[in-house]
């Protein structure tokens, strides 16, 4: 049998659970500094896209753009950052981040410009309800 799946620390540290779609499990950042979703695929030992198999890759690819959508109809941001970094944390995770041009870390990226400064706890329900509305949420 293979190794189940359970959330990397970090993540589940820096991030509110919103929910699962077919591949990975979302959360969104808890930095109302930028709206940013997390996506995780359900796979345990993957740290790489292309550790996944060619369906779950499409799959991904599926999700991200969803979420994506999802983030810029309810932002109306300028622009969206869609990254796969994993420097910090090894598991396998996408971020997919609202930029707007008056942010503050434009046109920078965000890591390392300013401090996170966490939701009030009912402005990220509100936000977290929105995107399971937009979403095929479980």
């Amino acid at each position: 049998m293979p190794p189940a799946f359970t959330l990397h620390p970090q993540l589940a540290g820096d991030s509110l659970p919103i929910g699962d779609l077919a591949l990975s499990h979302l959360r969104l950042s808890n930095d109302a500094g930028f709206p940013w979703l997390i996506l995780i695929p359900k796979r345990a030992d993957i740290s790489e896209i292309i550790e996944l198999d060619e369906a779950d890759r499409g799959v991904l690819m599926q999700e991200i753009a969803a979420v994506s959508q999802a983030l810029k109809t309810l932002t109306g941001c300028d622009k969206l950052n869609v990254a796969a970094l994993g420097n910090m944390v090894p598991q396998l995770h996408v971020h997919v981040i609202a930029r707007f041009k008056g942010d503050p870390a434009w046109p920078k990226p965000i890591w390392g410009q300013v401090p996170a400064r966490p939701y009030a706890e009912a402005v990220a329900a509100d936000l977290i309800s929105q995107l399971r509305a937009l979403l095929p949420i479980s």
